[in-house]
């Protein structure tokens, strides 16, 4: 049902969180997983830590060493551009049938719901996505 899996990162502790629900269904479905890392453009109010390159190739070598522990091969892309659209961009390239992004909740006031990669995402997707709260 799902043959490819997208699974976005970044430093936060929802990442983190969601990892366990990506290798169930992983798992569950035998699924392919791509691991996506999105740097972005340096701009006010952005986290320093996801607009290094050095950091984020950091980043996604621990996730897929945290999932090669639990038997399930990752495959890692790195990106630069606005998170919402690269992950979108990238599930419609690599014909991903599920994204699996954790919430940081900030959609859930009328003006977080506009800044929400979250929201974003789901509004753009090109196949389901699943939200690890």
């Amino acid at each position: 049902m799902f043959d490819t899996v997208l699974f976005p990162i970044d430093q936060s502790r929802e990442s983190r969180e969601a990892a366990e629900m990506v290798a169930k269904v992983v798992k569950m479905h035998r699924s392919r997983l791509i691991v996506l890392s999105v740097v972005e453009p340096p701009s006010a109010g952005r986290a320093p830590e996801m607009t290094s390159v050095d950091a984020v190739a950091k980043l996604l070598d621990t996730a897929k060493t945290l999932f090669a522990d639990q038997g399930i091969e990752a495959e890692t892309i790195e990106r630069e551009g606005k998170p919402a659209f690269t992950i979108c961009d990238v599930a419609d390239e690599i014909g991903a049938n599920l994204i699996v992004m954790g919430c940081r909740g900030l959609g859930l006031t009328e003006d977080g719901a506009t800044e929400s990669v979250t929201s974003r995402v789901i509004n753009l997707s090109p196949c389901p996505v699943l939200i690890v709260p």
